[in-house]
């Protein structure tokens, strides 16, 4: 089964419809719940799917009370696990929500019981959390492209053709567009004679904000302290930003090897 067919059936494999087993056995109508009913006579698989679809459309209402609704019912186990997954299925990279919802998952689920009123608020936090953080799939649709790039790549192997679409690392080759990552932590650059100097004049670069005053002052005095002499051309270019047009434009200051002293230690 795709990725795509085991997130549609998720609790599908058996054990996933178990309820808690502290859970009421009925709804609020008195009447007895089936295995994967809710304390409000739902399906808790569509109010799981509508939680997630909630948190994707930054609706906080229904994310709230969807939450609220498994976390009742006996389901906090499958909220939590489903709220973990739609941080980093449905928000922004670098939310700092992340770290929120595994923090309200522990007070809910090992200070407090779950489907009490402080679980079931840790539940409500959690949600409100995620819906009013930024939503974006850019997560999934990386991994979905990155791999329909990975066979469109075999398949074109297997073809003796060009692929249509390449990874953006090309071919990642040394003297290519990323020739700056092939330094003194690869085999290619060590073989290349790429140690410090080349790591600090090249391969240490930040930007396109660049670096801070203060973290930009030690990186200087760094530079000037080492053995390795640096030009005030080749230090103002270490601690350049990288343009923002063309992250990966580096200049040949010494042919990219480090020089070496008569003793055999780098200059």
């Amino acid at each position: 089964m795709t990725d795509e067919g085991r997130q549609a059936t998720f609790g599908a494999d058996g054990d996933l419809s178990d309820r808690s087993p502290d859970a009421d056995g009925t709804d609020d109508f008195g009447e007895p719940k089936g295995s994967d009913e809710t304390d409000g006579g739902y399906n808790r698989f569509a109010v799981s799917s509508l939680l997630q679809k909630a948190v994707r459309r930054s609706d906080e209402e229904v994310a709230a009370w969807a939450a609220w609704e498994l976390a009742r019912s006996g389901f906090a186990w499958n909220l939590w696990d489903r709220l973990n997954l739609y941080v980093v299925e449905d928000l922004r990279a670098g939310q700092e929500v992340a770290l929120l919802v595994d923090r309200y998952e522990e007070l809910a689920t090992e200070r407090w019981e779950p489907s009490e009123w402080k679980g079931r608020v840790c539940a409500v936090h959690a949600a409100l959390a995620c819906a009013r953080a930024r939503s974006s799939r850019e997560s999934s649709n990386a991994d979905e492209y990155f791999r329909n790039v990975a066979a469109e790549r075999a398949a074109a192997n297997e073809e003796d053709r060009e692929p249509n679409v390449e990874f953006p690392a090309g071919d990642l080759e040394p003297g290519g567009r990323f020739d700056v990552a092939f330094d003194k932590h690869t085999g290619e650059g060590a073989r290349m004679g790429r140690g410090g100097r080349f790591f600090k004049l090249h391969g240490a670069r930040v930007g396109p904000e660049g670096e801070d005053d203060q973290s930009a002052r030690w990186q200087r005095t760094n530079m000037e302290l080492r053995d390795e002499e640096f030009s005030a051309a080749e230090i103002e270019h270490a601690l350049s930003a990288v343009d923002p047009d063309d992250r990966w434009a580096e200049p040949d200051f010494d042919g990219g090897s480090d020089e070496e002293r008569p003793d055999g230690t780098d200059r």
